[in-house]
Formats: C-alpha cells, sequence, structure tokens
C-alpha cells in the first residue's frame, strides 16, 4: 500500500476529503521523523514502537578483495511491532485474493 492509497482508504472511511486527510497523514509522518531525530522513542499503543539505536564501530570485510574495512558507527531506527498489528498479520486473510509473484 502506497501512502495515496492510505490516503484514499482513510478518507473514504472518515468521510473527509482526500486533501485534508492527506495533510494529517504527512504531518503525523513528519511529527514522527522529528521526534525520532531527536532520539526520542515514538510509541503508538498495539501499531508499533518507532526506535533510536545506537549501532558500535565495527570491522567488516570486502568479500570481493578481502580487504578488511572500518564501519563507523552509526545510530539508526528500529521499529517493533505491536500486538495488534502483529495478531492482524496472523490471522488468516478474510476474503480477497493473495498476490502471488
Amino acid at each position: 500500500m502506497l501512502l495515496a492509497d492510505l490516503v484514499d482508504t482513510v478518507a473514504e472511511d472518515t468521510k473527509n476529503p482526500k486533501t485534508v486527510v492527506d495533510d494529517v497523514l504527512r504531518a503525523a509522518l513528519k511529527a514522527i521523523e522529528g521526534s525520532v531525530a531527536k532520539g526520542d522513542t515514538v510509541n503508538l499503543v498495539g501499531f508499533g514502537r518507532f526506535e533510536v539505536y545506537q549501532r558500535t564501530a565495527r570491522v567488516g570485510r570486502n568479500l570481493r578483495t578481502g580487504e578488511t574495512l572500518k564501519i563507523p558507527a552509526t545510530r539508526s531506527v528500529r521499529f517493533k511491532v505491536g500486538k495488534r498489528l502483529r495478531d492482524a498479520a496472523s490471522s488468516p486473510k478474510k476474503g480477497g485474493k493473495s498476490k502471488k509473484k
């Protein structure tokens, strides 16, 4: 699902104009991004949690040449799935066709 699909679905469910829903979703995503940039954890109960974690510096290896190289420490974001979302993903799909490629 793309952001545009999400906007369409939420607009239909809430009976709000797509432009309003688009603005709200983009503002929510921007707020999450801003909190994570500050190092804060964003917890959406039942859905999941975005948290910043520190990846330590380590030594890696170029597989082609075998040469060792230093990989610097970085900050990254981890998403931990909430119970309601995990349960929704593991429950059998109701109706519709599954996409097979």
